[in-house]
C-alpha cells in the first residue's frame, strides 16, 4: 500500500492539546494518531449515515433505577432484542443510579432500532451506541468424525 503525504496547519493551542493526547494514548507519531482519528470519524460516519451491513459495539447507559418499572421496561426491551444484545453488564453507581453496558452483534438497523428503544425510555440518562462496521462469515469446522456450522462475525478493515 502506498502512502500519500499531506500537510496540515494547526494553531499552538490544538498541536498543544494534541501533542498531550498522542502522549496520554502511547502514539509514537503524528501520523499513526491521525490515521487512527481519520479511520474513526469516517466509520462513525458511516454507520451514521447508513442502516446497511452488519455491526458489532456497545450501548451504554445511565438509569435511575427508582423510576417507575424502568428496570423492567429495559429488561423486556432487551429480551425482545435478543439477537442482537449479546451480553449485559450491570453496575451500581449509587443509591439511585445505575450504568449498563450491552454488548450488541446484528444487523446494523436492527441493532440502531434496539438502541434507541432503549435510550428513548423516560428515565435512562446519557446513552451511547458505539459501533464498528463488520462482517459475517459462515464457516463449517470438523473435529474429528464431527462437524457443525456456525457464523464469525470480523470487523471491517
Amino acid at each position: 500500500m502506498a502512502l500519500e503525504r499531506i500537510s496540515v496547519s494547526l494553531d499552538e493551542e490544538l498541536i498543544e492539546q494534541f501533542e498531550q493526547y498522542l502522549q496520554l494514548r502511547g502514539y509514537r507519531n503524528r501520523s499513526e494518531a491521525i490515521r487512527d482519528l481519520i479511520r474513526e470519524k469516517l466509520e462513525v460516519e458511516r454507520i451514521d449515515q447508513s442502516d446497511e451491513g452488519h455491526c458489532i459495539g456497545t450501548l451504554s447507559y445511565v438509569f435511575n433505577h427508582h423510576e417507575r418499572e424502568l428496570a423492567r421496561r429495559l429488561t423486556n426491551t432487551q429480551h425482545h432484542h435478543h439477537d442482537v444484545a449479546v451480553s449485559t453488564l450491570h453496575v451500581h453507581l449509587d443509591h439511585d443510579n445505575c450504568m449498563e453496558a450491552v454488548v450488541v452483534n446484528g444487523p446494523t438497523a436492527q441493532v440502531k432500532e434496539f438502541a434507541n428503544s432503549i435510550i428513548s425510555q423516560p428515565g435512562v440518562r446519557h446513552g451511547k451506541l458505539n459501533v464498528i462496521p463488520a462482517e459475517v462469515e459462515d464457516q463449517s469446522h470438523s473435529h474429528g468424525s464431527s462437524s457443525h456450522h456456525h457464523s464469525h462475525t470480523k470487523p471491517q478493515n
